[in-house]
């Protein structure tokens, strides 16, 4: 059971700010709020800027989601493909990328190491949460997109991603002890027109993009369909393919929400979204999919002879390692969310892990050794953000021995 321990990783650096945040949400817990939130019996019923099915709730079975995939498996057919071709050998590969904060370079690193191996594969489908969220397009994309994601990763510091409020602004006038409005130019810059042609591109081809946010409302893990959004090809599907992955990486309190305009039955609301790594660190799409094997089976397709395998880029550690913590508020506070957040990152870890051994699919699992050391001097320390890329370049580029099963279990 010792494999069960939690283990703090060096992610999440936001949260050295949680002795403030607890003075901040004291002061500011009276304040009225002016926003019209969508009803809880309304939640499933919002749209987003007029577009349908591009979203489902993660727990709750999605329709929409189901017939998407049946749809897709259906295009696979008419075109030739093989995926309902059992006795095929190819295989489909899918990746799901956790969240991370600036140990995000790490799996930059990794993909930029893949590509140079030349055994990096088209992944069917792509899901990124938090600063996974930000990875997940380009690797989506493929390695023509790999030097931004190395310049994303290694150009820029702390002031490049987020501004701290001065002390007199923070309580009880704003809803965030930091600015996010860095990152959001920086998203902004890297998210263009020409990447969002791109991804429907891809999705048309019958490929899927997914990132998740949480809907602070209803308390659950929204999970969104990026390609969908990008097929739009408007000016508003770029604005909220960028406000999604903004939503997806803004850690709560450190951060403002992300506020996106909901219409239902021709009322407007407004839904309050922040990081999807509070619900999850990982996550794929089969909780959305429910009973997608008895649409399969009514169609005469048995789900579990359809050849896939699943990578999971871990952007921290799973290990459990020493580190002795001063008797003082900051570092207590520090070293017990890293504890909640990598119990929590194992969790969603053993539930993937299920899922995929009982569909009889590949598991795969990279993660931050152990034996690196953080030597980070600030919330985004390029030195240090260099340092987990090369880790995971050179990792990757020799061939990286992918883990079969989460920590506790035999691989035997």
């Amino acid at each position: 059971m010792r494999s069960f321990l939690l283990r703090a990783q060096v992610e999440n650096k936001c949260y050295h700010l949680l002795p403030a945040i607890v003075v901040f949400v004291f002061f500011a817990s009276g304040c009225a709020s002016l926003r019209q939130a969508v009803p809880e019996g309304l939640l499933s019923s919002a749209r987003i800027s007029g577009m349908q099915d591009i979203r489902a709730f993660s727990g709750m079975p999605s329709d929409s989601f189901k017939r998407d995939f049946l749809e897709l498996l259906e295009q696979e057919e008419k075109d030739g493909h093989s995926f309902l071709n059992f006795k095929s050998n190819r295989i489909y590969s899918m990746l799901a990328i956790s969240g991370g904060a600036a140990n995000g370079a790490y799996g930059a690193g990794l993909l930029n190491g893949w590509s140079e191996s030349g055994t990096r594969p088209v992944f069917k489908a792509v899901t990124g949460i938090s600063t996974g969220a930000i990875i997940a397009p380009f690797a989506f994309l493929g390695s023509k997109y790999d030097d931004k994601l190395k310049e994303f990763y290694t150009n820029y510091s702390t002031k490049d991603i987020v501004r701290i409020r001065s002390p007199r602004l923070r309580i009880p006038f704003s809803i965030s002890i930091a600015s996010a409005w860095p990152l959001e130019r920086l998203i902004g810059r890297y998210i263009d027109a020409e990447l969002l042609k791109e991804v429907a591109i891809e999705h048309n081809k019958g490929r899927r993009l997914y990132v998740g946010t949480t809907n602070l409302d209803a308390g659950r893990l929204v999970i969104w369909d990026m390609g969908k959004i990008a097929s739009a090809g408007t000016d508003k599907a770029l604005e909220l393919f960028r406000k999604i992955i903004l939503a997806s990486a803004s850690i709560p309190i450190a951060f403002p929400p992300v506020y996106l305009k909901a219409d239902v039955n021709n009322k407007h609301y407004d839904e309050m979204h922040v990081d999807g790594g509070i619900s999850r660190q990982v996550f794929f799409i089969y909780d959305v999919l429910q009973g997608f094997d008895k649409a399969l089976k009514e169609k005469g397709v048995d789900l579990s002879r359809i050849k896939y395998e699943i990578y999971v880029i871990r952007n921290g550690y799973v290990d459990p390692f020493y580190k002795e913590i001063p008797d003082k508020l900051f570092a207590i506070a520090e070293r017990t969310v890293d504890a909640m957040t990598n119990a929590q990152s194992i969790g969603d870890l053993y539930q993937l892990y299920v899922f995929t051994k009982d569909s009889k699919g590949d598991f795969n699992l990279a993660y931050i050794p152990v034996t690196h050391i953080s030597n980070a001097k600030e919330l985004f320390d390029p030195v240090e953000m260099r340092e987990l890329f090369d880790l995971g370049f050179k990792e990757a580029q020799a061939g990286y021995g992918w883990k079969k099963t989460p920590p506790g279990i035999d691989e035997n």
